[in-house]
């Protein structure tokens, strides 16, 4: 019996490497896998298990990863631009620098995710969930919001022009130094307290919700 455990063990093992070598399917199993500096464009992976793998430099442009998870996967300077991922998990994912240009995000969650510099342009994100997100310098020009939240998130000097709130979107905590809301109507937007428009840069163009005013140094200086 000893001897038969050890044998499937080792079929197991075989199998799991194995997994890392096929080609993507949906519902693939590619945890802790390395897929780095790879040209995976347009593959489908919905639904696959994609737990801490490695997608640094790759390229997923226009991949359908529809309710995959890639809960801490690594997807630095990764292009995932015109890819759908509704319902997938970013979780925690480290996503520095990454081009999500494009992408339809609908429901997909993005919690506690290192996003510093990623490019959300015209990226359809109703539903997504970035609550406690790093999202520094991360742009959102152009990409539709409704039913988020940023709570807790930061969202230093990231950029919100030309972004369309169509729904609530909750900021409550979220740390708004110098963000640019310029001519964005922010009249959806809950949780947002006078503390977070004072540090935060807007224009005459800029609406915000009821009871905020907006401060004497609007708009904001940049170099």
């Amino acid at each position: 019996m000893v001897g038969l455990a050890v044998a499937l063990a080792c079929v197991a093992g075989a199998a799991q490497a194995a997994n890392c070598r096929s080609a993507p399917v949906p519902g693939i199993d590619w945890r802790d896998c390395n897929k780095s500096r790879l040209i995976l464009k347009d593959a489908n992976l919905e639904g696959a298990t994609l737990v801490d793998t490695d997608f640094s430099e790759t390229d997923l442009r226009g991949a359908r990863l529809n309710s995959a998870n890639l809960e801490k996967a690594t997807l630095l300077r990764a292009s995932l631009a015109g890819a759908s991922a509704e319902k997938a998990n970013f979780g925690k994912v480290e996503a520095y620098r990454s081009d999500l240009s494009g992408l339809s995000a609908e429901n997909a969650s993005f919690a506690s995710a290192e996003l510093q510099r990623s490019r959300f342009i015209d990226a359809w994100l109703k539903g997504a969930d970035f609550q406690k997100a790093e999202l520094g310098r991360a742009e959102f020009s152009g990409s539709a919001l409704a039913n988020n939240s940023f709570a807790l998130a930061n969202l230093s000097r990231a950029d919100f022009r030309g972004t369309t709130l169509e729904g609530p979107v909750d900021f409550a905590g979220a740390f708004l130094f110098l963000t640019r809301f310029e001519g964005v109507d922010l009249g959806a937007a809950t949780g947002l307290r006078q503390e977070q428009i004072e540090i935060a840069c807007g224009d005459a163009a800029t609406k915000l919700p009821r009871g905020l005013t907006a401060p004497r140094n609007w708009p904001c200086a940049f170099e």
